[in-house]
């Protein structure tokens, strides 16, 4: 062999089977990854909304406290007058919920939503969050939505959610 020859050889590339191999195996790689990457992501999702709704359980504690238990207010502004028995959250509207304002609040912005919160001296109180808007597709079907905390007259908080058991966090329940 001289020079040419051996200099033409190692220019030749991948042959055919070669890069047919590479293209299955990519292929198997993909057929395993997209889905368990999805799932991955409903479950992270369900994890960020279990801390959104969850931070709102301080606020309600306090409106509890104080006897603000009249009617319930996603987030009013600093400095505006509210009435003496309106529970201000001061919730922040989150891009993977669905749900309005609550009372005089500022409305939520366009692909975005707020907990709902229900407040009672006499029966358990909820803050209930629903997927929607920029959540995975396995977190927005109805019926199947929903993350809920929800605290006893005792004072104790339980969070169930109706979404798929593999979605779920191990701290919350199933709901149904």
């Amino acid at each position: 062999m001289n020079r040419r020859t051996i200099a033409r050889r190692a220019q030749a590339g991948f042959t055919l089977i070669e890069l047919m191999i590479v293209v299955a195996i990519i292929g198997i790689l993909a057929a395993i990854a997209i889905p368990q990457y999805q799932t991955y992501i409903a479950k992270s999702q369900v994890t960020r909304v279990m801390g959104e709704a969850g931070n709102l359980k301080t606020a309600v504690e306090t409106c509890m406290l104080e006897g603000r238990t009249g009617s319930v207010s996603s987030n009013i502004p600093t400095g505006t007058a509210q009435a003496a028995d309106e529970c201000n959250l001061q919730a922040t509207a989150s891009s993977i919920q669905d749900g309005p304002k609550q009372g005089s609040g500022v409305a939520a912005a366009t692909g975005t939503g707020y907990p709902q919160v229900t407040l009672s001296t006499t029966a358990p109180v909820t803050i209930v969050a629903t997927f929607g808007n920029g959540a995975a597709a396995a977190l927005k079907t109805a019926g199947t939505n929903t993350l809920t905390w929800t605290r006893s007259l005792e004072g104790t908080w339980k969070c169930t959610a109706t979404v798929d058991a593999k979605y779920r966090a191990a701290a919350c329940a199933d709901a149904s």
